[in-house]
C-alpha cells in the first residue's frame, strides 16, 4: 500500500486568492495558531500599541508643530521683512542727526524726538510680525471694519481732538499725543478695495458694477480726507484705488475713466485754492531766487542741502540745513539731509532699498493664485512705492510741494506705524504663496526622516 505525502504549504509567501474566484478558501490552513499561546483581542493589542506610542507621538507633534514656526519663508518674505527693517533703522539715525540741533536749542534732550519715534518703532515692528502670522481669510474679514474705522477715526479731526498743523486739518490730540487718522485710512482703504474687487471679480467686465460700491464709498472717504484740505493724502489714496484698480484687471477703458475723474478733481482743487494755486506757480518759476522769502525758500534749502552733500555727503551729523534752515527737516524733506549728510552715496542707498523693497512686493503681485492678495498687494505697493517716489520728488522740484512723508523714515509715529503695519500684511501674502521646489523638498525630506524615527521605534 502506497501512501501519499501532504502537500507542501509556503508559509512565507502566501499567494492570494484571485479577484474573479467564487470558490471558497482552500481547506488547508497555512499557519496555525498554538494552542499553548492565547491569541490577543485585536482592540486590546491596538490599545497597547496606542498607550506605548502617546509619549512619542506628543513630542513629534510638538516638533512638527515647531517646524511650522521656524518652517523657511519664501525668498519675498525676507527681501520686504529686511528692507522695512533697515530704511526703519536708517530713519531713526537720520531723525537723530535732523531734530538734534533743534531740540538742543530749545533746551531738551538732543534725542528726544528720536526717542518718541523709537517707541512707535518699538510698537509696530511686534505688530508687523504678528499680521505677517495672520491667515488671508482674517484680512477679507476684516475689510468692511478696517474701512469703517479709518473713516471714523478721520472724522475725529473735526471734533475738538482736531488742530491743523500747516494749513492742514488732519490732526488729533489724544492725552498728549498727536495722531495722523489718515496714514490708518490708507490701509483701510486699500483692503475694502480690494475685497470689492475680489467679490466682483465675475463682473467686472461691466462698468457698473465696477463702480458701484466702489466710487461713491472711496469718493466719501477721500472726500473726509480733503476736507482737512489735505491734497497730498488725498492723492495717495487716489493712488491706491488706481492701483487696486489696474491690478484686479479691469478693462483699459473702463480703468481710464477714473483716473482721468481723479486727474480733473485735483485740478480744479489746486485751481480753486489760492494757497495751493501759489505753490504750484512756484514750482513752474524758472526764477525761483526771486520769490526766495515766500513760497521758493523751501524747495531751495532742500536742494541746497542736496547740491552740498555732492558724492560722499558732509558726514554724519554735519548737515547745516538742519540748523533751522530747512523746515520740515525732520518730516517732508528728510530726503535732504539724507543727501547733505550722506551724499549721492547715502541717496542711492536708500533708492535701491525701496526698489528692492518693490521687487519683493511685485513678485507676490506676480505668483500669487488669490486674486484677493495680487490687488491688495497692489494696492499698498503703489501707496507705499508711489508715496517715496513723489517725496523725492517734491524734494527734487519735480513736483510740487505737496507735503507727503517719506516712509519709513520721515519723522512721525503714526505713519511709521501704518506702514510697518502694511508691510505685515505683505508678508502675510508673501507666506501664502504657492511652495517653492525648494520648500517642497524640505518638506519631502522631512516626513522621510519622521518614517525612519517610526520605524526605528517600531524594532524597539
Amino acid at each position: 500500500m502506497t501512501t501519499t505525502e501532504p502537500p507542501r504549504v509556503r508559509a512565507t509567501r502566501p499567494t492570494p486568492p484571485s479577484r474573479t474566484r467564487t470558490d471558497t478558501a482552500p481547506t488547508t490552513p497555512v499557519e496555525a495558531p498554538s494552542k499553548s499561546t492565547p491569541r490577543r483581542p485585536r482592540a486590546a493589542k491596538a490599545s497597547e500599541e496606542g498607550a506605548a506610542d502617546k509619549p512619542a507621538k506628543r513630542g513629534l507633534a510638538a516638533r512638527v508643530s515647531l517646524g511650522r514656526v521656524f518652517a523657511p519663508v519664501p525668498s519675498e518674505f525676507l527681501l520686504i521683512a529686511s528692507t522695512a527693517l533697515l530704511l526703519t533703522a536708517f530713519g531713526l539715525v537720520m531723525v537723530l542727526s535732523a531734530t538734534s540741533a533743534i531740540a538742543a536749542s530749545r533746551g531738551e534732550a538732543p534725542w528726544e524726538d528720536v526717542i518718541k519715534q523709537a517707541a512707535f518703532a518699538a510698537i509696530a515692528l511686534p505688530l508687523m510680525f504678528i499680521a505677517s502670522r495672520l491667515p488671508i481669510s482674517f484680512f477679507k474679514k476684516m475689510a468692511w471694519p478696517a474701512l469703517i474705522f479709518g473713516v471714523a477715526f478721520q472724522l475725529l479731526v473735526f471734533t475738538p481732538l482736531g488742530h491743523s498743523a500747516d494749513g492742514n486739518r488732519n490732526w488729533i490730540t489724544i492725552a498728549g499725543f498727536q495722531a495722523q487718522p489718515s496714514e490708518f485710512l490708507k490701509l483701510g482703504l486699500a483692503l475694502w478695495v480690494a475685497y470689492v474687487l475680489f467679490r466682483k471679480r465675475t463682473l467686472l467686465t461691466k462698468w457698473q458694477h465696477v463702480f458701484i460700491p466702489l466710487v461713491p464709498v472711496a469718493g466719501f472717504a477721500i472726500a473726509t480726507v480733503l476736507a482737512g484740505e489735505d491734497l497730498g493724502t488725498a492723492m495717495i489714496l487716489v493712488l491706491i484705488v488706481l492701483g487696486a484698480l489696474f491690478f484686479s484687471g479691469v478693462r483699459l477703458r473702463i480703468f481710464v475713466l477714473p483716473a482721468i475723474f481723479a486727474a480733473g478733481a485735483v485740478a480744479v482743487l489746486a485751481v480753486t485754492s489760492p494757497d495751493r494755486m501759489r505753490r504750484f506757480m512756484s514750482f513752474l518759476n524758472p526764477n525761483c531766487l526771486a520769490d526766495y522769502y515766500n513760497d521758493c525758500y523751501q524747495p531751495l534749502h532742500g536742494i541746497w542741502g542736496l547740491a552740498s552733500g555732492g558724492l560722499f555727503g558732509l558726514g554724519l551729523g554735519n548737515s547745516r540745513e538742519k540748523y533751522d534752515w530747512l523746515p520740515a527737516a525732520a518730516n517732508d524733506y528728510i530726503f535732504a539731509i539724507v543727501g547733505e549728510e550722506l551724499g549721492l552715496i547715502g541717496c542711492a542707498v536708500v533708492l535701491a532699498l525701496f526698489a528692492l523693497f518693490a521687487v519683493g512686493a511685485f513678485h507676490i503681485i506676480r505668483k500669487t493664485d488669490d486674486p484677493f492678495v495680487r490687488i491688495a498687494a497692489g494696492g499698498i505697493t503703489v501707496w507705499i512705492v508711489g508715496q517715496a517716489l513723489i517725496n523725492v520728488g517734491v524734494v527734487l522740484r519735480v513736483f510740487p510741494v505737496l507735503g507727503v512723508p517719506l516712509p519709513f523714515m520721515s519723522q512721525g509715529g503714526t505713519s511709521l506705524l501704518s506702514v510697518l503695519v502694511a508691510c505685515g500684511v505683505l508678508l502675510a501674502f508673501a507666506r501664502s504663496l504657492p511652495e517653492s521646489v525648494a520648500r517642497r523638498e524640505a518638506k519631502i525630506a522631512e516626513a522621510r526622516a519622521a518614517r525612519e524615527r517610526a520605524k526605528l521605534r517600531a524594532v524597539r
